[in-house]
């Protein structure tokens, strides 16, 4: 199977609302059910769990009745960081998953990943065991000590700017956890940075500028503003 675990567990404290952030709606549409759609309406996602916070699970039930999220078969309780809530959310699919299962981790609060970055991320996790979407780095990258002032500069070619999904086997990123875990590794942002700190290797799949990420206000407005964008007619089709 392809399961994608939806990670819902923040209270999102940097965007200041009174409502976690997943919830906020955006054109009458709450940001998370964009976010499940993308993987409702894809062919190759057979199941969807959400890794929710605590009290909004009712709500995140209703939201799905209404939009018709019919792939949705389970809410787990969030943890009290990122990681935990990842390990969470695996752990509670190994109890009635097969270990060959691919697990797409995925931000809430990313509702614009497309069918191609899913698919990328799917294909990449069959044929090496992980995948994680990326993007290039096309600023220039300084150094700082101080964070007031820099000196030194480090290639951008040499460095990838990481989103979700992160696709891993179940088996492979259960035992991750329960090996960082004996390590006492429990404050990992990403499941790529766990799988690094535990000296193992990451794959590349595709990304895109447009899965944005919504932390602040200012992406809230980019969220908004590509929604509505059409293309102009005259950009060569790439």
């Amino acid at each position: 199977m392809n399961i994608a675990l939806i990670i819902a567990g923040g209270s999102g404290e940097r965007m200041h609302q009174d409502i976690p952030k997943q919830f906020l709606s955006i054109n009458d549409r709450p940001v998370i059910v964009y976010t499940l759609e993308a993987f409702e309406h894809h062919p190759e996602i057979d199941e969807i769990a959400v890794v929710c916070i605590e009290g909004w699970e009712q709500v995140l039930m209703a939201y799905a009745r209404q939009f018709g999220i019919t792939k949705l078969k389970s809410v787990i309780p969030g943890g009290d960081c990122g990681q935990a809530s990842i390990r969470n959310g695996v752990y509670a699919l190994e109890e009635s998953h097969s270990k060959d299962d691919i697990i797409l981790i995925h931000d809430a609060i990313r509702p614009l990943v497309s069918a191609e970055i899913i698919s990328d991320c799917i294909r990449v996790t069959s044929m090496y065991g992980n995948a994680i979407a990326v993007i290039p780095c096309a600023e220039a990258m300084l150094t700082t000590d101080d964070e007031q002032v820099s000196t030194g500069s480090y290639p951008r070619d040499g460095l990838k700017r990481t989103q979700t999904p992160q696709g891993f086997k179940l088996g492979d990123i259960c035992d991750l956890h329960r090996r960082a875990l004996d390590k006492g590794i429990t404050g990992s942002i990403a499941s790529c940075t766990l799988m690094i700190e535990m000296g193992q290797q990451v794959h590349f799949s595709i990304g895109s500028e447009k899965n944005v990420k919504l932390t602040t206000l200012e992406d809230i407005d980019i969220f908004k503003a590509l929604l509505s964008e059409k293309r102009s007619e005259w950009l060569k089709q790439l």
